[in-house]
């Protein structure tokens, strides 16, 4: 017979997958035959360029990746991380102790409250938000404040309506520019704000960098460690997942304040050894080679933009057009549910999208498009829409 092992307390505290029903439901009607246009998805649909992929296959064979990897990861990678930095951003990385290799970026940002809280301790997130934020904070038994993004404040915090005995507590933050779900983008000012912020409340600082490379009409996105004194009160993350469609290869960095690299090293030398060597060279490869595929890259998704924010206009839906990321935050008709108005869309125009409210209760009145299929399928996906004379 066999025994149903309880879980532990703590995997039964963490939050719901929020969007594995929404998978469910995609997947039914899939199955059942129909032609659904998924747009409520968060997964680049482009192969990873040839260059880097060739370049894994050449490392792939060579026998000294066949090994286990230094734990914390070459230092041939961590020196291309620092010459990134320097060519994109004109930020100084020390490789040695600036930099720490990550098995992708959500396993950073789970890992960091770990790193950095303990039980009780304040985190604030931004709402709405990448859910798996929540995820890390649950694990480490805090407790999380949250900083409502509107549309009136261009989807930034505002520092000056977080409570003050929130701030007081508060030892860890969240931010990602290019912004998961609204498409929003950063400035340096709000940056300078950040860091004096933080430096008076002395909270540590991760900025979720993922869409860092994907901004739109000629502004290349922001980093946070341009800011003066950013180095000295936080980290970013940065992910090959998006820049260069390495999705699957699970490979991303850390870089920024020396004690907050060490403290997620000192956590994956207990959970990990390394990456896979030859991922590691072809990650190098990517920060070091030619970059034109991220180019092309940020005009194909620009291009969807526009094509599917120009469709949703013609059918009556005034959608805001995002400054960066791949994602649109679609505004809804005023007193509709976010997840009953998506489900009425993958019912009735068999097109999916994700509910706002699954980013958060700022989320509510709104729905996340994924920009992550083909002009026509935009098109169409509108038009379906506009059939169900909604707007």
């Amino acid at each position: 017979m066999t025994i149903e092992f309880p879980f532990s307390e703590l995997l039964e505290q963490l939050p719901k997958q929020f969007f594995a029903s929404l998978v469910a439901k995609v997947g039914a009607k899939i199955k059942a035959g129909y032609d659904v246009i998924n747009l409520g998805q968060g997964n680049p649909d482009q192969p990873t360029p040839a260059h880097i992929v060739e370049a894994m296959q050449k490392a792939a064979a060579n026998p000294k990746y066949h090994k286990y990897s230094p734990f914390q990861g070459y230092s041939f990678l961590k020196e291309a991380v620092a010459a990134f930095y320097a060519r994109e951003y004109g930020v100084t990385i020390d490789p040695a102790r600036e930099v720490a290799i990550l098995f992708g970026g959500k396993a950073g940002l789970v890992e960091l409250p770990l790193c950095l809280v303990n039980p009780g301790d304040v985190v604030l997130v931004p709402d709405p938000g990448y859910p798996d934020y929540w995820s890390g904070i649950a694990l480490a038994r805090a407790r999380m404040e949250m900083m409502p993004l509107v549309a009136e404040n261009g989807f930034l915090p505002d520092y000056s309506a977080i409570p003050r005995a929130a701030a007081d507590r508060a030892k860890l933050m969240f931010l990602n520019y290019p912004n998961n779900p609204t498409g929003a983008t950063a400035t340096k000012e709000f940056f300078a704000e950040t860091v004096a912020f933080a430096e008076k409340y002395g909270i540590a600082v991760v900025h979720d960098f993922a869409y860092g490379a994907i901004g739109f009409d000629g502004q290349k996105p922001v980093s946070f460690l341009e800011e003066d004194g950013a180095k000295d009160i936080g980290v970013e993350i940065y992910t090959f997942s998006k820049t260069y469609n390495m999705a699957g290869w699970r490979v991303a960095f850390a870089v920024g304040n020396e004690r907050i690299i060490r403290a997620i090293e000192l956590l994956q030398d207990h959970l990990y050894v390394s990456l896979f060597g030859a991922v590691q060279e072809a990650a190098a490869a990517a920060l070091l080679g030619p970059q034109d595929c991220v180019a092309e890259l940020v005009a194909l998704y620009e291009a969807r933009r526009n094509t599917f924010i120009h469709a949703l206009r013609a059918i009556g839906w005034e959608a805001p057009a995002p400054s960066g990321s791949f994602f649109a935050w679609l505004p809804l008709p005023k007193g509709a549910s976010s997840a009953e108005f998506a489900d009425l869309l993958l019912e009735r125009a068999h097109v999916a999208v994700a509910p706002g409210i699954g980013f958060g209760k700022h989320g509510e009145g709104y729905v996340r498009v994924g920009l992550l299929t083909d002009e026509a399928r935009l098109r169409e996906a509108a038009e379906r829409i506009g059939r169900l004379g909604l707007f």
